[in-house]
This record gives C-alpha cells, structure tokens and sequence, in this order.
C-alpha cells in the first residue's frame, strides 16, 4: 500500500547519514588518481583536455561563498585559461 499523500514512505538511510555508495566511489576514484600520477597528471589533463579539466574544475568549486563585513568578496566576472608552454616529458 501506498504512503497517505503529504507522507514519505519508511525505509531508506537516516537523515544525515553518509551515503556508502558514494563514499567508495570517491575512494576508488581518488585511488585512480594517486595511481595515476595524482597532481601532475591534473597538470597535463589541464593542458591536454582544458574543457573536461574545467568542467571538473567547476564541480569541485564551492558553490557558495561568504565574506566578512570588512573584506567583501569581489565578483569573479571572467576566467581565462592562458596557454603555457608545455614542459618537455621526461
């Protein structure tokens, strides 16, 4: 039977509680990362692929920000990504 309308049904994860899913996946994926070469592989994805690096980029931004009365927060009205000429691979 269904739960009465306005009512969510029982079942599911504790208000508040880590989603575990979620949590061994970030593992895996930081895992991944180490594996990978870790910050200097972020280097070259930067370099390499600009578009999916700022797309991740975005994602990990937070998305709110707070400043003080004393030290507002200026508004960020552009980002540029400026080419860099590449280090040679070892």
């Amino acid at each position: 039977m269904a739960a009465p309308k306005g009512h969510k049904p029982p079942g599911g994860s504790r208000k508040g509680s880590p989603n575990r899913i979620t949590k061994a996946l970030k593992e895996m994926i930081l895992g991944a990362l180490d594996d990978a070469g870790g910050q200097q592989y972020l280097v070259t994805q930067a370099r390499d692929n600009p578009a999916a690096f700022l797309t991740l980029l975005g994602k990990v931004l937070p998305t709110t920000l707070a400043g003080d009365k004393e030290n507002p927060l200026q508004t960020v009205s552009r980002i540029e990504l400026v080419p860099v000429e590449p280090r040679p691979r070892a």
